[in-house]
């Protein structure tokens, strides 16, 4: 009993896809390897060997501008998936989260034991990309373990905003234009595949708004190690902003839901 609550929630999720836990180890470790020896090294190669290659990447190879990214691009994706379908299912299919708020749990509680689930979430999906980053000597460094924090609070800038957004809907049918015409465009257009720069000028303010863009250039800064002081804090007060956001967004929608 003296567990904390939010904890507890925390607790029913792991619980909810426990039977599943080594099938989702699995894919977070294997797939960045296949993406990167398909990308990475397939794709990389011609790059590379274009003239001026390294220059308009900023004299990092295709691997190295590449890999640093994915830490980003997983953890958007884990943290937009986590806060779609599976908080419509404790919404609207099984309703759990009403059952929860039915003991001495409150809706803050719950969203806050979201909160270290979708954390929890993210740093699985993540950590087969640093793995993969490890193995490779040239992104090894000690500037991954930064990027790793970096991209959780880039998952949480997607995830609580998108869960305070799934908390107003009664059908799941919105998500499928989510993932395609948001989370699809972000993942191509984000930063992570080719400079920003090279997009048409009208386009960057887009990226540059969205948590994804500034996960990934912190991200990407840390491990090849040429981050500046002034960057570092505007990407992370920009990340913390859409977390900060999106948590306060949840305490209103979740409270509104459940208690109504």
């Amino acid at each position: 009993m003296t567990t904390p609550v939010a904890v507890r929630v925390w607790e029913g999720q792991i619980r909810t896809v426990w039977n599943a836990w080594r099938t989702s180890v699995a894919l977070s470790m294997t797939q960045p390897f296949i993406f990167l020896a398909g990308m990475g090294f397939g794709v990389g190669a011609l790059v590379d060997a274009g003239d001026g290659a390294q220059s308009s990447l900023g004299g990092l190879s295709y691997v190295q501008f590449l890999a640093p990214a994915l830490l980003a691009t997983t953890a958007m994706m884990a943290g937009a998936f986590e806060a779609m379908w599976p908080v419509h299912d404790g919404f609207y299919w099984r309703r759990t989260f009403e059952a929860v708020a039915a003991t001495p749990v409150s809706p803050r509680a719950v969203v806050n034991g979201l909160m270290l689930w979708w954390t929890t979430r993210v740093v699985v999906g993540v950590g087969g990309v640093a793995i993969a980053l490890v193995v490779m000597p040239s992104t090894r460094s000690w500037g991954i373990i930064p990027a790793v924090v970096v991209s959780v609070l880039c998952g949480l800038g997607f995830a609580a905003p998108i869960a305070s957004w799934t908390a107003t809907r009664t059908s799941d049918t919105p998500f499928a234009a989510l993932q395609r015409f948001v989370i699809t465009p972000l993942f191509l257009f984000g930063g992570a595949f080719y400079p920003l720069t090279a997009l048409p000028g009208a386009i960057r303010p887009v990226a540059w708004v969205t948590p994804l863009w500034h996960g990934v250039e912190l991200c990407r800064s840390f491990t090849v190690g040429n981050s500046s002081p002034y960057g570092v804090y505007v990407h992370l007060g920009v990340l913390l902003a859409w977390c900060v956001a999106g948590y306060l967004a949840c305490l209103v929608t979740f409270d509104r839901r459940i208690r109504r």
